[in-house]
């Protein structure tokens, strides 16, 4: 079978599905190079867009442009092509994250796994930071959840009992503790944004702040920080909230691109099943806290992303770079 080279459309639109990922705040901080005669896609981090006060380290930066990296190879799967993926290929590049080779269909790297399947719920998922419902996530559902992470190389944990309260004391202590530093806050404040007054294309907007906490015990970051509230609803949230750990053995750039890929296949799994999600990485910023977010009795693996499940409201879908604007074509 003749290998099928896409085109400079089909390119783009397998760059607006990888684009479609979360990241820390909304940043986007990746760019893609496209190399036609080799039909591969260079992933690098866009260093400008870290954020150096919430993360220091670049690990949240690796988990977003992993995200973005198997929305890709969902899309490409999609499209009839097969993606054949190497982490890290250049210890010499160290902002070369990933290459993606598309190659003629059939085989592996996603193709059997079942991926494609999962490329309606790309463009459906958005974070939202609504109250959700009572209703627990069914023992089911949860399985198919972490046997997506592992399909990844990583693992989901469901908290529950002292260590569930455990992980919210450490949650809401950590937002207290951004709220003192002025240079965290800052830097919060420079990636929310007015849709009012103009156009974002990034950040998040104030539309996507959703109401503000009245009660309830779901840790919900709320970015309007110690701006006044003006007009948002005050509501109610869970006081059982639903959260997952997703953690790697291991705690490298690699490892963060694994559970980058590995969160983006459970929030798709997750959102074909009906469910909603939002993030916690208050904790996550700071290295003291993150360490004690492990489950107490085992110990075991480094948490890379809380993740609040429910049902409940779909969250707005927030801004997007132009692909013009991550995306360079080669020759």
């Amino acid at each position: 079978m003749s290998v099928h080279t896409p085109g400079e459309v089909a390119v783009s639109r397998l760059v607006r599905d990888a684009t479609a990922a979360p990241s820390m705040h909304n940043a986007q901080p990746w760019r893609f190079h496209y190399a036609r005669g080799s039909r591969t896609f260079s992933l690098y981090a866009d260093l400008t867009r870290a954020l150096p006060h919430a993360d220091p380290t670049t690990r949240g930066l690796h988990i977003g442009c992993g995200a973005a990296l198997f929305n890709l190879r969902v899309a490409a799967v999609h499209a009839r092509l097969r993606p054949v993926t190497r982490l890290l290929p250049d210890p010499a590049v160290p902002g070369l994250l990933a290459t993606v080779r598309l190659d003629d269909p059939g085989g592996a790297d996603g193709a059997r796994d079942g991926v494609a399947v999962l490329h309606p719920a790309i463009h459906e998922r958005h974070t939202s930071r609504y109250p959700f419902t009572g209703r627990r996530v069914p023992a089911e559902v949860r399985r198919a959840l972490t046997e997506a992470a592992h399909h990844e190389g990583a693992d989901l944990a469901f908290p529950a009992g002292s260590h569930l309260r455990s992980v919210l004391d450490l949650i809401r202590d950590a937002e207290g503790y951004g709220h003192m530093d002025a240079c965290r806050e800052g830097e919060t404040e420079r990636w929310t944004r007015d849709s009012t007054t103009d156009a974002p294309m990034d950040g998040i907007p104030e539309y996507a702040f959703g109401p503000l906490k009245r009660g309830g015990s779901a840790p919900v970051r709320d970015f309007a920080g110690r701006t006044p509230a003006h007009g948002r609803d005050l509501a109610d949230f869970e006081d059982r909230p639903q959260l997952a750990l997703l953690r790697t053995l291991r705690d490298a750039p690699a490892d963060w691109l694994r559970a980058g890929q590995a969160l983006e296949r459970v929030l798709l799994i997750a959102t074909l099943h009906g469910l909603r999600s939002s993030f916690a990485t208050q904790a996550l910023e700071w290295p003291d806290l993150r360490w004690v977010l492990r489950d107490p009795d085992s110990g075991a693996g480094h948490v890379q992303m809380v993740i609040r499940l429910g049902y409940g409201p779909a969250g707005p879908r927030t801004p997007r770079r132009p692909v013009r604007h991550v995306l360079e074509i080669e020759d």
